[in-house]
């Protein structure tokens, strides 16, 4: 039986933390960045976790269990 591939777009998008959650970046911070307020840049720029809902599709994207 061959090799299961993972999804080449997830595996650049998504790192495991070491407790197995997803964590992800945020989006809408490449560009037209100046009318967005220093508030909101600062706070797309920290990483978070996949949410709860979209957890097993990432999960089936990566080949994990």
């Amino acid at each position: 039986m061959p090799k299961q591939k993972t999804k080449s777009s997830a595996k650049k998008r998504f790192k495991l933390t070491g407790t197995g959650k997803i964590k992800r970046k945020h989006a809408f911070k490449s560009h037209i960045l100046t009318k967005k307020s220093k508030k909101t840049k600062l706070k797309l720029t920290h990483s978070t976790l996949v949410h709860d809902a979209d957890v097993a599709n990432v999960k089936q994207q990566l080949r994990l269990k």
